[in-house]
């Protein structure tokens, strides 16, 4: 099962820049975006989901043409989900969960908590809500991956200046300490499985061109819990993909 993850930085704006095209080529069996920034309102019919796919929105109910995610899939699951019973965080529109038996995907779209302390604090809790009501599915016995933008690079090797930004959101210490928390609890980046290499990164700073010159972030994961470990074959990032700002991540996994 091919699960790839990307932050398209708007849906409307990527289905100009070949988004469908990136369907027919790559072949995920489930595509999971970040950033919509619509409401499926506000996009055609004919865009909602390329052809062989079901798509799962959950738009921001709060400000129109913020956050937002979508899971396009190939693999009917068994439920679908949103909520994780927080209405100041189901609100943004930033998870949507689909269970297919085996496990349980989330795509999930952390908070930035770059704009304030407010935001910062916002995407903190945001973190600990999330993740508590993650605890409570495995005590159920359910097997968990959680792909999306995390918003935050957890080590120095995750960003091309980690020096120059230690008081800046997205490395901070008390971000970067919730990902040492997923790793306390046996949740597994995936990507780090296969590759310990530098120069790896998801997001680059549309100014100063950042990208060719790979000055980035790797802020875009997918997480395993323990359990799956065993059944992950590759994860793997395509930096040379555009359209966007970030990158896709694609995850195979053995079900």
């Amino acid at each position: 099962m091919k699960i790839t993850t990307w932050n398209i930085n708007g849906i409307r704006a990527i289905h100009k820049k070949g988004f469908f095209e990136y369907f027919e080529r790559e072949q995920p069996d489930v595509l999971c975006v970040q950033e919509t920034k619509a409401d499926i309102s506000q996009i055609s019919p004919e865009f909602h989901a390329p052809p062989g796919y079901e798509a799962f929105y959950h738009s921001c109910s709060v400000k129109k043409g913020y956050s937002g995610v979508a899971t396009f899939t190939k693999i009917k699951p068994e439920a679908t989900f949103k909520s994780f019973g927080i209405e100041k965080f189901d609100g943004e529109g930033r998870v949507m969960a689909t269970d297919f038996g085996e496990f349980i995907l989330f795509n999930v779209y952390f908070p930035n908590g770059g704009m304030n302390v407010g935001r910062l604090q916002y995407k903190l809790d945001f973190y600990d809500a999330f993740f508590a009501f993650c605890e409570q599915l495995r005590k159920q016995g359910r097997k968990l991956v959680i792909c999306g933008d995390y918003n935050t690079a957890h080590y120095a090797i995750d960003l091309a200046r980690p020096k120059e930004n230690v008081l800046t959101s997205g490395f901070m210490l008390c971000e970067r300490v919730k990902l040492d928390w997923l790793v306390e609890k046996k949740y597994h980046d995936t990507f780090r499985m296969f590759n310990q290499e530098g120069g790896n990164y998801t997001w680059w700073s549309q100014q100063q061109l950042s990208r060719p010159r790979n000055v980035g972030w790797r802020i875009d994961y997918h997480w395993v819990t323990d359990d799956l470990t065993s059944k992950i074959i590759n994860c793997t990032q395509q930096p040379a993909q555009e359209g966007s700002d970030h990158c896709p991540v694609v995850l195979e996994i053995n079900v």
